[in-house]
């Protein structure tokens, strides 16, 4: 009778081995969208799926969510509007991605939130920084992470009040991320310093920079303030120019994002020192959950992280949450999971908030300074976004939904 019984358990063994049912078969992946400008804006997209993908490679080792690993389908946007809508189209008709991550210029990022308003599946942003993704073109369906242009252009504007600088010039790279940054800064500019004109502004092509020229433009405006927008290789050279002509002597310069790694790392010694800058100390920062992100992230790619590696990692953990917290993939359960939802994230808490989808994430502010070989930031603080963000009332004066 044992062998017998020995015999029907062999048997049964072999059926599963060989591909009878399973009580417990494991359930297919939750499929995620993801589209960024890899090829254009490799400084600061390589990074940042650098970032997405250490978080991913954490999360599914845990188990994933819902009981279920997490796929991210990755693809070019190209760096235009045409190409990322047709590609978030085929991630989520023929991929079936629940919901859609990334995009960095902001043009793309808006294209974006529009196609995600007709085609009712979720967007969030992870770095494009005009305000209107989140205002005049918002919608509950897009969410965006990093603190907009009004948000860090007013951390800078705080620092420049106490300058002395009136007559302030414009520089900015012409397309959608720079125009909202200079509008921004026109506003709250005269608003927060009684008496500042704006006297000259240039809004170089992206990528397109005439350095020669442009400095030659401020110059003869005579600013004793400049709000610099530009990143990447046109940044590289208005700083070589501006440092050979002194333009930046004895002149209050406040620039948007160049404290970030990706724009820094590239001026190397050629770095002019005080300016007001936002940006990512990550080597002084000393919050243990973002010291062990480090340490992770230097392990894996033996590098060191970009602010893109940052937003990366926080964007795919602030996924899962949501995933989690709606206990399911539908669309208007994540919503709900996502709006006003607080988040332990890496940097501190951040939430996001309902009125219009921005996250309170905030930016670190302080003076360019030389160290050594390369720029760093000194006399920084970490600005929480809470206290930058849009009113409710300018929110709703502009927002259609």
């Amino acid at each position: 009778m044992a062998k017998i019984s020995t015999i029907r358990w062999l048997a049964l063994g072999v059926a599963l081995a060989l591909g009878a049912p399973a009580v417990h078969a494991q359930q297919a992946p939750i499929k995620l969208g993801e589209l960024n400008s890899y090829a254009r804006q490799a400084a600061f997209t390589v990074p940042y799926r650098n970032g997405w993908q250490l978080a991913l490679d954490e999360i599914n080792a845990r188990g994933g969510v819902l009981g279920r690993k997490i796929e991210i389908i990755s693809r070019e946007d190209g760096a235009t509007t045409s190409d990322a809508t047709r590609v978030a189209d085929e991630l989520v008709t023929r991929e079936g991605a629940v919901l859609l991550f990334g995009s960095f210029l902001s043009n793309v990022g808006v294209a974006m939130a529009d196609f995600a308003n007709q085609k009712k599946i979720v967007y969030i942003a992870a770095e494009p920084l005009t305000d209107a993704i989140t205002m005049a073109q918002g919608n509950r369906y897009t969410f965006r992470i990093r603190p907009n242009n009004t948000m860090q252009v007013g951390m800078l504007v705080d620092q420049a009040k106490t300058s002395g600088a009136k007559r302030w010039a414009i520089v900015a790279p012409n397309y959608e991320y720079g125009q909202s940054a200079a509008q921004a800064f026109k506003r709250l500019i005269q608003e927060r310093v009684p008496g500042a004109q704006i006297v000259a502004e240039q809004y170089p092509a992206l990528g397109k920079i005439e350095a020669g020229a442009t400095v030659s433009a401020l110059e003869q405006a005579k600013p004793d303030g400049i709000f610099n927008v530009l990143f990447g290789p046109d940044l590289t050279q208005f700083v070589r120019e501006g440092n050979t002509r002194g333009l930046f002597e004895d002149t209050t310069v406040l620039s948007l994002l160049t404290g970030e790694p990706e724009w820094l790392l590239p001026l190397k010694d050629e770095v002019p020192e005080g300016w007001i800058l936002t940006g990512y100390p990550w080597d002084e920062i000393k919050e243990p959950k973002h010291k062990a992100f480090v340490d992770a992230y230097r392990a894996k790619y033996n590098d060191t992280p970009r602010l893109g590696s940052l937003l990366g990692y926080m964007v795919v953990y602030m996924i899962r949450d949501a995933i989690d917290r709606a206990g399911s993939t539908e669309t208007e359960a994540i919503i709900k999971a996502l709006e006003d939802a607080k988040f332990d994230t890496v940097i501190g808490p951040i939430t996001m908030r309902g009125i219009d989808n921005q996250s309170t994430m905030g930016a670190w502010v302080g003076k360019l300074v030389l160290k050594g070989a390369a720029g760093g930031m000194t006399d920084w603080t970490y600005k929480d976004g809470t206290s930058f963000m849009p009113t409710e009332a300018e929110v709703k004066a502009v927002r259609k939904d």
